[in-house]
Protein backbone atom coordinates (compact mmCIF):
# COMPACT_ATOMS: atom_id res chain seq x y z
CA UNK A 1 0.00 0.00 0.00
CA UNK A 2 1.40 3.97 -0.47
CA UNK A 3 0.51 6.05 1.63
CA UNK A 4 1.80 9.65 2.12
CA UNK A 5 1.73 11.86 4.74
CA UNK A 6 2.31 15.58 4.99
CA UNK A 7 1.09 18.81 6.16
CA UNK A 8 1.56 22.04 7.72
CA UNK A 9 2.23 23.50 10.71
CA UNK A 10 -0.56 26.63 11.14
CA UNK A 11 1.45 29.68 11.73
CA UNK A 12 -0.15 31.69 8.97
CA UNK A 13 -1.75 32.23 5.67
CA UNK A 14 0.49 29.75 3.27
CA UNK A 15 2.37 31.42 0.57
CA UNK A 16 3.89 30.48 -3.06
CA UNK A 17 6.41 28.84 -1.33
CA UNK A 18 4.37 26.41 -0.27
CA UNK A 19 2.42 26.34 -3.48
CA UNK A 20 5.36 25.67 -5.78
CA UNK A 21 7.31 23.52 -3.08
CA UNK A 22 4.45 21.05 -1.53
CA UNK A 23 0.79 22.18 -2.62
CA UNK A 24 0.88 21.96 -6.15
CA UNK A 25 2.85 18.61 -5.68
CA UNK A 26 0.04 17.39 -3.46
CA UNK A 27 -2.22 17.87 -5.81
CA UNK A 28 -0.62 15.88 -8.55
CA UNK A 29 0.17 13.07 -7.03
CA UNK A 30 -3.89 13.61 -4.71
CA UNK A 31 -5.15 12.77 -8.09
CA UNK A 32 -2.52 10.84 -10.29
CA UNK A 33 -4.18 7.38 -8.98
CA UNK A 34 -1.21 5.78 -7.58
CA UNK A 35 -1.71 6.27 -4.15
CA UNK A 36 -4.23 4.44 -1.83
CA UNK A 37 -4.29 7.25 1.52
CA UNK A 38 -3.41 11.02 1.60
CA UNK A 39 -3.10 12.50 4.95
CA UNK A 40 -3.04 15.81 5.02
CA UNK A 41 -2.26 17.20 8.80
CA UNK A 42 -2.39 20.71 9.89
CA UNK A 43 0.39 20.69 12.86
CA UNK A 44 -1.09 23.09 15.21
CA UNK A 45 0.40 20.93 18.12
CA UNK A 46 3.98 21.86 16.59
CA UNK A 47 3.03 25.61 16.09
CA UNK A 48 2.62 25.83 19.65
CA UNK A 49 6.17 24.64 20.27
CA UNK A 50 6.92 28.00 19.50
CA UNK A 51 3.62 30.36 19.61
CA UNK A 52 2.81 28.98 22.70
CA UNK A 53 1.83 32.63 24.04
CA UNK A 54 -0.81 32.72 21.71
CA UNK A 55 -2.50 30.24 20.92
CA UNK A 56 -5.75 32.40 19.60
CA UNK A 57 -3.48 32.91 16.71
CA UNK A 58 -2.91 29.15 15.97
CA UNK A 59 -6.63 28.54 16.54
CA UNK A 60 -7.45 31.20 13.66
CA UNK A 61 -4.50 29.70 11.25
CA UNK A 62 -5.94 26.85 11.15
CA UNK A 63 -9.08 27.73 9.24
CA UNK A 64 -6.62 29.76 7.29
CA UNK A 65 -4.31 26.77 6.48
CA UNK A 66 -8.03 24.90 5.43
CA UNK A 67 -8.98 27.78 3.25
CA UNK A 68 -5.63 27.76 1.27
CA UNK A 69 -5.59 23.81 0.90
CA UNK A 70 -9.17 23.56 -0.38
CA UNK A 71 -8.57 26.29 -2.75
CA UNK A 72 -5.39 25.12 -4.40
CA UNK A 73 -7.95 21.85 -4.96
CA UNK A 74 -6.48 19.72 -2.15
CA UNK A 75 -9.90 17.31 -2.07
CA UNK A 76 -11.29 15.99 0.94
CA UNK A 77 -12.79 13.30 -1.05
CA UNK A 78 -9.27 12.36 -2.04
CA UNK A 79 -7.31 13.48 0.74
CA UNK A 80 -7.90 13.19 4.38
CA UNK A 81 -7.39 16.50 6.08
CA UNK A 82 -7.04 16.67 9.91
CA UNK A 83 -6.03 18.43 12.89
CA UNK A 84 -2.90 17.18 14.71
CA UNK A 85 -3.92 18.24 18.35
CA UNK A 86 -7.30 15.88 17.84
CA UNK A 87 -5.48 12.85 17.54
CA UNK A 88 -4.28 11.59 21.10
CA UNK A 89 -1.85 8.76 19.81
CA UNK A 90 0.56 11.09 17.90
CA UNK A 91 1.13 12.19 21.70
CA UNK A 92 1.65 8.86 22.97
CA UNK A 93 3.80 7.59 20.01
CA UNK A 94 5.80 10.98 20.92
CA UNK A 95 6.55 9.96 24.25
CA UNK A 96 7.52 6.22 23.42
CA UNK A 97 10.00 7.16 20.59
CA UNK A 98 11.54 9.76 22.80
CA UNK A 99 13.31 7.19 24.59
CA UNK A 100 14.97 6.40 21.96
CA UNK A 101 16.71 9.38 20.72
CA UNK A 102 19.75 11.81 22.73
CA UNK A 103 19.24 15.54 23.22
CA UNK A 104 22.73 16.08 21.36
CA UNK A 105 21.29 14.20 18.55
CA UNK A 106 18.22 16.50 18.02
CA UNK A 107 20.81 19.72 18.33
CA UNK A 108 22.81 18.66 15.60
CA UNK A 109 19.36 18.05 13.79
CA UNK A 110 20.09 20.79 10.73
CA UNK A 111 16.70 21.83 10.34
CA UNK A 112 16.58 22.43 14.25
CA UNK A 113 19.55 24.37 14.19
CA UNK A 114 18.46 26.83 11.44
CA UNK A 115 15.29 27.49 13.37
CA UNK A 116 16.87 27.82 16.89
CA UNK A 117 18.78 30.64 15.41
CA UNK A 118 16.10 32.01 13.32
CA UNK A 119 13.95 32.48 16.30
CA UNK A 120 16.90 33.35 18.54
CA UNK A 121 16.20 30.43 21.10
CA UNK A 122 19.41 29.55 21.41
CA UNK A 123 19.72 30.26 25.47
CA UNK A 124 16.09 29.00 25.72
CA UNK A 125 15.10 26.57 23.87
CA UNK A 126 11.29 25.39 24.43
CA UNK A 127 11.24 21.31 25.16
CA UNK A 128 9.08 20.93 22.63
CA UNK A 129 10.51 22.96 19.99
CA UNK A 130 13.43 20.68 20.37
CA UNK A 131 11.52 17.48 20.26
CA UNK A 132 9.82 18.57 17.24
CA UNK A 133 12.04 15.87 15.03
CA UNK A 134 10.32 13.09 17.65
CA UNK A 135 6.96 14.58 16.87
CA UNK A 136 7.26 14.58 13.59
CA UNK A 137 8.51 11.15 13.60
CA UNK A 138 4.96 9.99 15.50
CA UNK A 139 3.31 12.23 12.87
CA UNK A 140 4.24 9.59 10.18
CA UNK A 141 4.35 6.67 11.21
CA UNK A 142 0.97 6.80 12.83
CA UNK A 143 -0.40 6.89 9.36
CA UNK A 144 1.73 3.81 7.96
CA UNK A 145 3.44 6.61 5.39
CA UNK A 146 5.50 5.70 3.35
CA UNK A 147 6.26 8.52 0.98
CA UNK A 148 6.74 12.01 2.66
CA UNK A 149 6.57 15.05 0.26
CA UNK A 150 8.42 17.54 1.85
CA UNK A 151 10.82 21.04 0.64
CA UNK A 152 14.21 20.07 0.86
CA UNK A 153 14.71 22.09 4.01
CA UNK A 154 13.05 19.53 5.64
CA UNK A 155 14.90 16.44 4.40
CA UNK A 156 16.97 15.97 7.78
CA UNK A 157 13.67 15.68 9.85
CA UNK A 158 12.83 13.09 8.02
CA UNK A 159 16.26 11.36 8.16
CA UNK A 160 15.78 11.59 11.78
CA UNK A 161 12.36 10.10 11.42
CA UNK A 162 14.08 7.04 9.35
CA UNK A 163 16.32 6.64 12.32
CA UNK A 164 13.55 5.82 14.74
CA UNK A 165 11.96 3.78 13.06
CA UNK A 166 14.85 1.79 12.32
CA UNK A 167 15.83 2.05 16.10
CA UNK A 168 12.12 1.07 16.74
CA UNK A 169 12.30 -2.47 14.40
CA UNK A 170 15.73 -3.17 15.55
CA UNK A 171 14.14 -3.34 19.19
CA UNK A 172 10.74 -4.73 18.67
CA UNK A 173 10.41 -6.31 15.49
CA UNK A 174 9.21 -4.48 12.57
CA UNK A 175 6.35 -2.84 13.40
CA UNK A 176 7.32 0.43 11.90
CA UNK A 177 6.77 1.09 7.80
CA UNK A 178 10.05 3.18 7.09
CA UNK A 179 8.93 6.29 5.14
CA UNK A 180 10.58 7.91 2.08
CA UNK A 181 11.69 11.44 0.74
CA UNK A 182 9.48 12.97 -1.91
CA UNK A 183 11.19 16.05 -3.61
CA UNK A 184 9.62 18.09 -6.05
CA UNK A 185 11.15 17.22 -9.58
CA UNK A 186 11.92 21.37 -10.41
CA UNK A 187 15.07 22.15 -8.27
CA UNK A 188 13.62 25.64 -8.16
CA UNK A 189 10.70 24.74 -6.43
CA UNK A 190 12.75 22.95 -3.63
CA UNK A 191 13.49 26.31 -1.97
CA UNK A 192 12.52 29.25 -3.40
CA UNK A 193 13.40 32.62 -2.23
CA UNK A 194 11.81 35.51 -1.07
CA UNK A 195 11.26 38.60 -2.61
CA UNK A 196 13.78 40.15 -1.24
CA UNK A 197 16.22 37.40 -2.94
CA UNK A 198 16.86 35.91 0.75
CA UNK A 199 17.51 32.10 0.68
CA UNK A 200 13.54 31.25 1.46
CA UNK A 201 10.54 32.43 1.38
CA UNK A 202 9.35 32.84 5.12
CA UNK A 203 6.51 34.60 6.90
CA UNK A 204 9.23 35.61 9.84
CA UNK A 205 11.43 37.57 6.99
CA UNK A 206 7.95 39.11 5.34
CA UNK A 207 9.09 38.53 2.34
CA UNK A 208 5.85 36.33 1.20
CA UNK A 209 3.39 36.99 -1.54
CA UNK A 210 0.80 34.84 0.01
CA UNK A 211 -1.97 32.78 -1.89
CA UNK A 212 -5.08 35.07 -0.70
CA UNK A 213 -2.73 38.36 -1.31
CA UNK A 214 -5.40 40.43 -3.64
CA UNK A 215 -4.20 42.08 -7.29
CA UNK A 216 -2.92 44.48 -5.68
CA UNK A 217 -0.99 43.62 -3.30
CA UNK A 218 0.84 40.82 -5.69
CA UNK A 219 1.60 43.62 -8.00
CA UNK A 220 3.54 46.23 -5.47
CA UNK A 221 5.62 43.20 -4.16
CA UNK A 222 6.16 42.22 -7.69
CA UNK A 223 7.43 45.50 -8.44
CA UNK A 224 9.59 45.53 -5.20
CA UNK A 225 11.12 42.32 -5.91
CA UNK A 226 15.53 41.56 -6.27
CA UNK A 227 17.01 41.49 -9.82
CA UNK A 228 20.00 42.44 -10.76
CA UNK A 229 21.47 45.58 -8.91
CA UNK A 230 24.04 46.41 -12.12
CA UNK A 231 21.11 46.17 -14.57
CA UNK A 232 20.68 50.02 -14.14
CA UNK A 233 19.95 50.77 -17.81
CA UNK A 234 17.81 48.68 -20.05
CA UNK A 235 20.48 48.64 -22.07
CA UNK A 236 23.11 47.37 -19.82
CA UNK A 237 23.41 43.39 -20.53
CA UNK A 238 21.90 41.86 -17.31
CA UNK A 239 22.38 38.60 -15.00
CA UNK A 240 20.01 36.11 -14.23
CA UNK A 241 21.54 34.46 -11.39
CA UNK A 242 20.33 35.32 -8.17
CA UNK A 243 17.45 37.45 -10.15
CA UNK A 244 14.36 36.81 -8.26
CA UNK A 245 12.17 37.44 -10.91
CA UNK A 246 13.73 34.77 -13.18
CA UNK A 247 13.81 32.29 -10.57
CA UNK A 248 10.00 33.28 -10.13
CA UNK A 249 9.46 31.94 -13.90
CA UNK A 250 11.45 29.82 -13.93
CA UNK A 251 9.20 28.09 -11.11
CA UNK A 252 5.70 29.30 -12.33
CA UNK A 253 5.95 29.79 -16.37
CA UNK A 254 4.58 26.72 -18.26
CA UNK A 255 6.01 28.49 -21.50
CA UNK A 256 10.02 27.70 -20.71
CA UNK A 257 10.71 28.79 -24.42
CA UNK A 258 9.56 31.98 -23.72
CA UNK A 259 11.84 32.45 -20.52
CA UNK A 260 14.41 31.07 -22.17
CA UNK A 261 14.17 34.17 -24.70
CA UNK A 262 14.07 36.49 -22.23
CA UNK A 263 16.46 35.27 -20.30
CA UNK A 264 18.93 35.40 -23.27
CA UNK A 265 17.55 39.02 -23.78
CA UNK A 266 18.21 40.61 -20.88
CA UNK A 267 21.83 38.85 -20.58
CA UNK A 268 22.58 41.01 -23.92
CA UNK A 269 20.80 43.65 -22.97
CA UNK A 270 18.10 45.66 -24.22
CA UNK A 271 15.35 44.46 -21.62
CA UNK A 272 14.64 46.34 -18.55
CA UNK A 273 13.32 44.81 -15.08
CA UNK A 274 10.01 46.40 -15.58
CA UNK A 275 9.02 44.44 -18.61
CA UNK A 276 10.23 41.37 -16.89
CA UNK A 277 8.25 41.59 -13.81
CA UNK A 278 4.86 42.93 -15.99
CA UNK A 279 5.19 39.22 -17.57
CA UNK A 280 5.74 37.57 -14.42
CA UNK A 281 2.62 39.40 -12.83
CA UNK A 282 0.48 37.79 -15.56
CA UNK A 283 1.82 34.58 -15.27
CA UNK A 284 0.92 34.87 -11.72
CA UNK A 285 -2.54 36.06 -11.68
CA UNK A 286 -3.72 33.27 -14.07
CA UNK A 287 -2.58 30.91 -11.21
CA UNK A 288 -3.82 32.80 -8.07
CA UNK A 289 -7.10 34.42 -9.44
CA UNK A 290 -8.97 30.85 -9.42
CA UNK A 291 -7.75 29.96 -6.55
CA UNK A 292 -8.59 32.86 -4.46
CA UNK A 293 -12.00 32.44 -6.02
CA UNK A 294 -12.58 29.25 -4.58
CA UNK A 295 -10.79 30.81 -1.22
CA UNK A 296 -13.64 33.37 -0.70
CA UNK A 297 -16.20 30.50 -1.29
CA UNK A 298 -15.21 28.41 1.30
CA UNK A 299 -14.60 31.75 3.45
CA UNK A 300 -18.37 32.41 2.98
CA UNK A 301 -19.10 28.62 4.61
CA UNK A 302 -17.19 28.43 7.45
CA UNK A 303 -19.49 25.30 8.88
CA UNK A 304 -18.56 23.54 5.47
CA UNK A 305 -14.72 23.84 6.10
CA UNK A 306 -15.10 22.90 9.95
CA UNK A 307 -17.28 19.80 8.84
CA UNK A 308 -14.34 18.89 6.23
CA UNK A 309 -11.82 19.21 8.65
CA UNK A 310 -14.16 17.24 11.77
CA UNK A 311 -14.47 14.41 9.35
CA UNK A 312 -11.03 13.89 8.17
CA UNK A 313 -10.02 13.98 11.81
CA UNK A 314 -12.25 11.15 12.53
CA UNK A 315 -10.70 9.01 9.62
CA UNK A 316 -7.03 10.15 11.09
CA UNK A 317 -8.27 9.17 14.72
CA UNK A 318 -9.19 5.70 13.80
CA UNK A 319 -6.24 4.97 11.87
CA UNK A 320 -3.54 6.39 14.69
CA UNK A 321 -5.29 4.41 17.06
CA UNK A 322 -4.75 1.46 15.12
CA UNK A 323 -1.22 1.80 14.60
CA UNK A 324 -1.16 2.82 18.68
CA UNK A 325 -2.46 -0.43 19.29
CA UNK A 326 -0.06 -2.30 17.03
CA UNK A 327 3.04 -0.48 18.35
CA UNK A 328 1.84 -1.24 22.11
CA UNK A 329 1.79 -4.56 21.28
CA UNK A 330 5.62 -4.98 19.85
CA UNK A 331 6.21 -3.03 23.21
CA UNK A 332 4.55 -5.29 25.81
CA UNK A 333 3.12 -2.69 27.06
CA UNK A 334 -0.91 -3.97 26.30
CA UNK A 335 -1.40 -5.15 29.60
CA UNK A 336 -5.44 -5.66 29.52
CA UNK A 337 -5.85 -7.00 25.61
Amino acid sequence: MKTILTGDRPTGKLHLGHYVGSLRERVKLQNSGEYDKIFIMIADAQALTDHADNPAAVRENIFNVALDYLSVELDPAKSTIFIQSQIPALFELTAYYMNLVTVSRLERNPTVKNEIAQKNFETSIPAGFLCYPISQAADITAFDANVVPVGEDQAPMLEQAREIVRKMNEIYGEVLIEPNIYLSSNETCRRLPGIDGKAKMSKTLGNCIYLSDDSKTISAKVREMYTDPLHIKVTDPGHIEGNVVFTYLDAFCEDKATVAEMKEHYQRGGLGDVKVKKFLLEVLEEILTPIRARRAEYENNPDEVMKILKTGTEIANEKAAEVLNRVKRAMKINYFE
